[in-house]
Formats: C-alpha cells, structure tokens, sequence
C-alpha cells in the first residue's frame, strides 16, 4: 500500500529510541537517549513535556502502579511520574565507562527487558537483561555488540532480539512462563545501503516492524524473515517503532542525528524526528512493569 510519513512534533532529539504508547493515558512516550531525557506527547493537544534524567536513558517501560521503570547508562532504576529517581534495582553489568543501556521493553508477563551496547565495538560485549516483578535481575542474554529490536510475538511463543552492527536478527522459543529457549537466527542482513536492523515491534497478526537504521526504511517481516512490506521515511536513520492511537493503527517512529555530519543534515533535514504514519493492521498493547 501507500504511506503517508509525517512529522509528529518539530521537537529534535539527538537520538530518539524507545517509543511506547499508553493504552491508559492515550499518549506516546519516548525517549532521546543522548539528552537523557523522557518526552511526552498528547496527540489530541500536540503537546510535549519532558523529564530530564541526567544521565543517557536507554529505555524505559510504564509501570502497573504508576511511574516508570528506567534503564540509564549506570543502572536499572524506579522512576516516578513527576521525574524523581528512586530505587536503583542494578547496575550496569557491562560498566559505564564502555557501555550504556539501550533497547529494551516490559514483556507479556509484566517483566522488564533491557540491553546494553558495547560501544569500543571491539567484541560482542553487551548483554541483555530482565528484571521480574519482584525486583530480580538477571542476565539472559551474552554475545551481541548492540542490543536492539526486542519484541515479543503476541501469541506469546518467541522473543525477537536483534544485533545491529552484527546485521543479524534472532529468536528465542519461550515456554509458558516467557523462559527463553535456545538462540536461533531469523534473518542475516545485507551490508550496504539497505540499513541493519534496530528498534522493532510486532503488530497483532504476528509481523515483526523493523527500523533500518543507515537504510531509511521500515520492514514489516513474517515470523521467518521475509519481507512482506517496506514503508520509507524521511532520514536515513530511523531508531525503533511502536504502534498507537486509538486503534494502533499508527505507527510512531523515532530517529537520529547523531554523530551526522553538516552535509548530511542538509540533506536529511528532518532527521531526529519524530515520525507517524497510519498502516492497515492494527498493533499490540504495551504491557505494563508488574514491579
């Protein structure tokens, strides 16, 4: 089909990533990983506020009673709604003089997931973790360089989990309590100007979207891999995506303009934006941080 991209908000982030959409407050949040900042966005209003967290915000996820659970460059913390951090819950497995955290979600089970990137890019050091509803941390998941495109299939059978400068895209067989079975690879991605895979979401008939970061593209992919659509946005960088609206079926992307150079601001003005564009398929609800 034919989409229609647009900008959201002419409010730039440095390097927007994690979109998630409230169900119960019909509002998208999202966040600028560099500025460490939480924005907000009312699409009824088109107003934005935001909280400013002092230090690189990974990701985060809504929590059940209120607030947020939030994944910043040192450690996992509880964050509450006006902005006040509270209970640090972990570290940063990896340290933060080599490694921030990056992608990550809340799962089916009300659990958080969130993974870290191995910025000296000199090995696969970077790590995925999970934090429970009674506060338990664990690691899950080793041998990645840049921890990204975590969704979980809404029949809640796999867990997808990419590596973006490794162009690989995997999966996990969960069982019944969401306990990740053995890695396997969907999909290898080419090198070159198609971009490799980062933020991603599945919507209800079990696709899987995924940014195309360095390809300014969306792929919307079967369970296998295969590609089924490709919606093209105005930056080269497109970050993550998450479905919103009142039905879900808008598609809010985040982006980047990080590191970009004068020449190729001038010629992808609209990088660090935030995007949406309405699609066919409705997507799945956020689930909420059970902790």
């Amino acid at each position: 089909m034919s989409y229609t991209v647009k900008c959201v908000v002419d409010q730039v982030s440095e390097l927007g990533e994690c979109p998630v959409w409230s169900v119960r407050e019909q509002v998208l949040y999202w966040a600028d990983i560099l500025a460490g900042q939480l924005h907000r966005l009312d699409p009824q209003t088109g107003g934005v506020t935001s909280l400013t967290l002092g230090e690189h915000l990974g990701c985060f996820g809504l929590r059940r009673q209120g607030g947020f659970i939030v994944a910043l460059r040192t450690g996992i913390y509880l964050l509450g709604e006006d902005g006040t951090l509270g209970r640090k819950l972990a570290d940063n497995p990896c340290g933060p003089t080599d490694s921030r955290f990056n992608d990550g979600r809340v799962d089916p089970w009300g659990r958080f997931w969130a993974g870290t990137i191995w910025q000296p890019r000199d090995r696969n050091g970077a790590v995925l973790m999970r934090v429970d509803e009674h506060m338990n941390v664990q690691v899950m998941a080793h041998d990645v360089m840049v921890s990204n495109g975590l969704a979980f299939s809404p029949d809640r059978a796999w867990m997808y989990h990419s590596d973006t400068p490794n162009h690989v895209l995997y999966r996990y067989p969960l069982d019944g309590q969401g306990q990740p079975g053995p890695r396997q690879t969907v999909r290898t991605f080419e090198r070159g100007p198609g971009g490799r895979p980062d933020g991603a979401a599945f919507d209800s008939e079990g696709c899987y979207w995924s940014a195309q970061f360095d390809g300014g593209r969306i792929l919307r992919l079967a369970p296998d891999g295969t590609q089924l659509d490709e919606i093209r946005v105005p930056t080269r960088w497109p970050t993550m995506v998450a479905f919103g609206g009142p039905d879900l079926r808008t598609l809010y992307i985040t982006s980047s303009r990080e590191n970009r150079s004068a020449e190729e601001l001038a010629t992808w003005p609209l990088s660090g934006c935030l995007f949406s564009v309405e699609v066919d398929v409705a997507g799945c609800p956020e689930p909420l941080f059970a902790g």
